[in-house]
């Protein structure tokens, strides 16, 4: 999870970086943040506690920004010749998944988009992407709006995420109105007198809430959800063993600009408006690739042996032709064994195929299975 920092590098510093030091995290450099790889109690336990309590993640090295205009339907439009997500047809109080593509249909970053339920104008929409990729991001997007429409960037906010099956209750203990929330909701509200933005949604494939707040008041508000007995601390390794057991793609190593939305198996996120239309960037590649297949699938793959096969693993068919690779691999702690997904060309891509890793220069077997790992408890 760690990303090195460059020689002289400067590292930044979230609102909440003391309360990790205060804390005893073990702080690494991660998109060019010092960020908490994990606390005291270890990875294991913090996954585990995610699972069956509510864990407390800092993701304020993440970027939020909104895009401003005269109303929905022309920042909609505008926001849609970048990605290929239904943006017109977003609801207020509503967010969805989306990717930033180039013109061949590559995947530059994923993020979400928010509509407001109250905005201060109609014309606003709220955008999370990814922390090492914002300034390009932003660089892109704004080069390509239209006369009327603007990015303004909330470098001040940060962002807070509660995960797991205590969220709920935890937050509903603060602000009573969250709990009529549904997965891919938001709200304006307040939590102990703070104000903020929250989305039921997360990168754990557990129920939770994502919190946009003040960055001067982000502290107060964590120290106020770590008073509750169920909240602990969660850092970068565990956030990374959940979503991982949950499917969910990493910026960088599961998706990247060689990769489509179809061949990460992310076709999901795109509405059928768009499907039909187009008028996106790579929309021939990506709708010929929806009609025909494409080369290669991401795929869950299941080490039949207790050794993990970590990003980069060749993976090969039992006679030992190379068929792909792995992109995201490790221990799962909810499922008591290693996995891994990655890209296999298409015709090995069915549940149930045989195949094998080569860990250190060994083929150990594995086979395709159905994603996630661990069953996603969303509220719906």
């Amino acid at each position: 999870m760690a990303s090195p920092a460059g020689a002289g590098e400067t590292l930044l510093k979230t609102p909440l970086h003391g309360e990790h030091v205060a804390a005893g995290a073990r702080m690494v450099p991660f998109a060019g943040y010092d960020m908490p790889v994990q606390y005291p109690s270890g990875i294991l336990a913090e996954h585990v506690w995610t699972r069956e309590h509510a864990g407390l993640f800092d993701v304020s090295h993440m970027g939020q920004a909104a895009l401003i205009g005269p109303d929905h339907a022309m920042i909609a439009r505008a926001l849609e010749a970048l990605v290929p997500a239904d943006i017109l047809d977003l609801k207020p109080g509503r967010q969805r998944y989306t990717q930033l593509l180039d013109e061949d249909g590559g995947i530059l970053d994923d993020l979400m988009v928010a509509r407001p339920a109250n905005p201060l104008q109609d014309g606003e929409l709220l955008l999370v992407v990814n922390a090492s990729m914002k300034d390009a991001d932003y660089a892109h997007m704004s080069a390509r709006l239209p006369a009327g429409a603007e990015l303004r960037r909330f470098d001040d906010r940060a962002l807070l995420a509660l995960q797991g099956p205590q969220a709920e209750s935890v937050l509903a203990r603060q602000a009573p109105d969250l709990a009529s929330l549904a997965f891919m909701q938001g709200s304006q509200t307040m939590i102990g007198g703070i104000p903020a933005h929250v989305s039921r949604s997360g990168y754990t494939g557990e129920d939770g809430f994502e919190i946009s707040v003040p960055g001067e008041r982000a502290a107060e508000l964590w120290r106020l959800l770590m008073s509750d007995e169920q909240v602990r601390p969660i850092g970068l390794g565990a956030r990374d063993s959940l979503r991982l057991e949950a499917g969910l793609c990493l910026y960088g190593h599961d998706i990247d600009i060689r990769t489509s939305p179809v061949e990460a198996g992310l076709t999901w996120s795109i509405q059928k408006r768009r499907r039909e239309e187009g008028g996106f960037p790579g929309a021939e590649r990506i709708r010929r690739e929806i009609k025909d297949g494409p080369a290669r699938v991401r795929v869950g793959l299941k080490p039949e042996s207790r050794a993990p096969a970590r990003e980069g693993t060749t993976v090969t068919a039992p006679d030992g032709r190379e068929v792909g690779k792995v992109t995201s691999g490790g221990f799962g702690p909810t499922v008591n064994g290693p996995v891994a997904m990655g890209y296999v060309a298409r015709e090995f891509a069915r549940a149930g195929t045989e195949l094998r890793l080569v860990v250190r220069g060994k083929p150990l077997p594995a086979k395709v299975v159905e994603m996630p790992f661990a069953p996603h408890r969303y509220k719906r």
